[in-house]
């Protein structure tokens, strides 16, 4: 029940409190004290890095991107080459001919029209079971196509941050549970699904199946607005897909990233290339309170804290089945 309180404080925008010593189990209080007796050295921490680089392929990221690039490319080989594979877009589609919807955009559908349609209702249902079994927000970073794109502007905006060519600006995380709440509100009271006509995700999918349009003028100025201001903006503070899939994850079993403390350097490589850095709050020194944790289910399961961790204490966990994986 912690993993899911942890979770709904997280994907809300609470920060993640630091616990209290008499919550700290006695195990890592011993782990903590050892790491003290033990300083790590600027050259000492170079040279695990080093060491790391030479092995490190990041591999989940190049795993992550083709599997979004395939997912997506089913899509415009089955309407250009009319196999009925997969008809429709990301929001809404039949995968052989069975009914699958986006979730958030089912919800605005239902919202809007007051009214459920069985098959939307079974495609909702299906797709849910998928992202629940998965955990966390796999649909932003395995699917999304605006995902990857921000994902290649982030580059650019760090490199003009490096050069102090731009300043990134932080937003209050809360401010998506806001946005979230104005278009339910909006959704239901005007009967337009509001929110698809500027969902960036919604956007680029059917640009790419069908062929651009003007909408993509919009998804550039998201971009433009990342680059220059606020690193991943729209997924951080604003994407109701994400908090729509960070709900439905934070009861799943299976799937997680866990994260060890007893290789932890605590030196932040991880956090300084997540999406959602406070997920990872958890290795800063002095916030662990077990030896193992399970990162909570706002993280998207993008794995660059796995690639970029240069002692192992983050990997990707399946429950119950450890001893066979």
């Amino acid at each position: 029940m912690s993993y899911v309180v942890d979770s709904l404080r997280q994907i809300l925008g609470f920060a993640p409190p630091k616990p209290d010593r008499d919550e700290v189990f006695p195990e890592v209080r011993v782990v903590y004290a050892n790491k003290r007796k033990e300083r790590l050295t600027k050259a000492m921490l170079m040279s695990v890095r080093h060491e790391h680089r030479k092995t490190c392929c990041n591999k989940w990221q190049r795993r992550r991107w083709a599997t979004l690039i395939l997912v997506n490319l089913l899509f415009v080989a089955s309407y250009w080459f009319d196999v009925q594979l997969v008809e429709g877009a990301l929001t809404a589609s039949r995968f052989v001919g069975f009914h699958m919807a986006d979730v958030n955009s089912a919800l605005q559908v239902m919202l809007a029209y007051k009214h459920v349609v069985l098959n939307l209702l079974i495609g909702t249902v299906t797709v849910a079971l998928f992202w629940w079994l998965l955990g966390g927000r796999t649909f932003c970073s395995w699917v999304c196509p605006y995902h990857l794109v921000a994902e290649w502007a982030e580059y650019l905006h760090l490199w003009l941050v490096k050069r102090k060519l731009v300043k990134n600006r932080t937003f209050h995380r809360g401010g998506r549970s806001v946005f979230y709440l104005v278009f339910v509100v909006l959704t239901a009271a005007t009967g337009y699904t509001l929110f698809e006509t500027i969902s960036p995700t919604g956007i680029l999918s059917r640009a790419l199946i069908y062929g651009p349009g003007l909408a993509l003028l919009w998804v550039a100025a998201l971009l433009l607005f990342e680059v220059f201001v606020s690193r991943r903006a729209w997924c951080r503070y604003v994407c109701p897909i994400g908090l729509t899939y960070g709900l439905v994850g934070s009861l799943s079993p299976p799937v997680r990233v866990q994260y060890n403390i007893n290789a932890c350097h605590h030196e932040g490589d991880c956090r300084n290339v997540c999406l959602v850095p406070h997920v990872l709050d958890v290795t800063i020194r002095g916030r662990a309170k077990a030896l193992d944790t399970d990162i909570g289910a706002d993280c998207t399961r993008c794995g660059l804290c796995v690639d970029v961790c240069p002692t192992g204490s983050l990997n990707y966990k399946v429950k119950g089945l450890e001893r066979v994986l």
